[in-house]
């Protein structure tokens, strides 16, 4: 014990500055083999990753003239269906009839549309949302990137940064959203399927982080969850990824309206379940974003649903002046725990004809 003691203290600087970049080169080593178990969890993925897309310039605010139409409006979006293993569920979105929502108060749980006769056969067909004079038929945006900064508090508060993908090639479409706090987590979440001129058609989706990798698939009809279970599928049924670039294109096309105390209905799909999830548009926000300077932001909120698996939820801020994209994003995490993504750059690529290869 003595000569290790003799011999530890005879080190030279130089030799304790070695020791210490052996160390990191172990601890990276480590690392490249855990990103390597890590590929091969997610090597049974059943999402076939598109090529990276060649984006030509940055984008930048520009001046727009923020809407204001009534929400009492005809309704401009489709009437949603969805059948359960005992009951079809059924919503109906706003019409000229209904009064003007109220804000939810403090713990209140938005409730499930309410319970059809389960005599029926099917789901009802979707009445078709109103057609805009001014709507182009490609009206699906080039392909984009959004870059976050981001912040958080978990046990503690975090940084890192995000991205938010969105490309179409010949009709298909893939959103991929990247998230990573330093070289301690990352997570991917990915959405892939058709574009209509409906909508968004997602066909896969995928969760990726350390823990392996859980999906859904979807046809024309039926919804599988991660579990290998099967239910019908909801018209206009989306998922966690896919509702960023569904939701910016009906604001920016006018299918949805978008005005302070409307109220936005998504069917939402995640590997474990499907809920009808009820975004309030709250207020219109001022964000100060570095890059940008102020920039306007509608604010939408979403109710809590009843019997959640999990309590994540995010908050989302859309900007006219930015092609109505999701300019800042809040995930709560529950318990005061969150994170924050604020836009600090966009990149897009040059409008392409596959843009009008929508499917039927």
């Amino acid at each position: 014990m003595a000569a290790v003691t003799q011999r530890f203290n005879s080190l030279k600087p130089t030799s304790l500055g070695w020791l210490a970049l052996l160390l990191v080169l172990v601890v990276a080593v480590h690392w490249v083999a855990l990103d390597w178990l890590r590929a091969q969890v997610t090597g049974g993925s059943t999402a076939t990753l598109m090529p990276q897309p060649l984006f030509m310039r940055v984008i930048q605010p520009v001046a727009t003239a923020i809407p204001k139409r009534s929400p009492h409006r005809k309704a401009t979006a489709p009437r949603v269906a969805a059948a359960t293993s005992t009951a079809f569920v059924q919503t109906e979105l706003a019409t000229d009839e209904r009064p003007e929502p109220e804000a939810p108060g403090p713990g209140s749980v938005a409730s499930d549309p309410p319970l059809a006769s389960a005599s029926h056969p099917k789901p009802e067909a979707a009445e078709l949302p109103e057609t805009h004079a001014d709507e182009a038929a490609n009206s699906w945006p080039a392909d984009t990137r959004l870059s976050y900064d981001l912040k958080g508090y978990y046990r503690g508060d975090f940084y890192g940064s995000g991205q938010v993908q969105w490309q179409h090639i010949d009709g298909h479409y893939q959103v991929h959203v990247d998230l990573r706090v330093a070289v301690f987590f990352t997570a991917t979440l990915i959405s892939q399927g058709e574009l209509t001129d409906e909508g968004l058609q997602p066909r896969v989706y995928e969760e990726r982080h350390s823990r392996g990798v859980r999906h859904l698939t979807l046809d024309s009809a039926n919804v599988t969850f991660d579990d290998g279970s099967t239910t019908a599928k909801p018209l206009g049924l989306q998922d966690t990824a896919s509702q960023f670039v569904e939701l910016a294109r009906r604001f920016s096309t006018g299918r949805q309206p978008l005005v302070v105390g409307s109220q936005v209905p998504l069917w939402l799909a995640r590997p474990q379940q499907m809920n009808v999830w009820t975004y309030d548009v709250v207020a219109l926000e001022t964000l100060q974003i570095p890059e940008f300077g102020a920039v306007p932001a509608f604010y939408l909120r979403p109710r809590p649903i009843a019997n959640p698996r999990g309590v994540i939820n995010a908050e989302i801020w859309f900007a006219p002046s930015m092609q109505y994209l999701p300019v800042r994003i809040r995930i709560n995490l529950g318990n005061d725990n969150y994170a924050d993504l604020l836009v600090n750059r966009i990149d897009q690529g040059a409008p392409s004809a596959s843009a009008s290869s929508v499917r039927n």
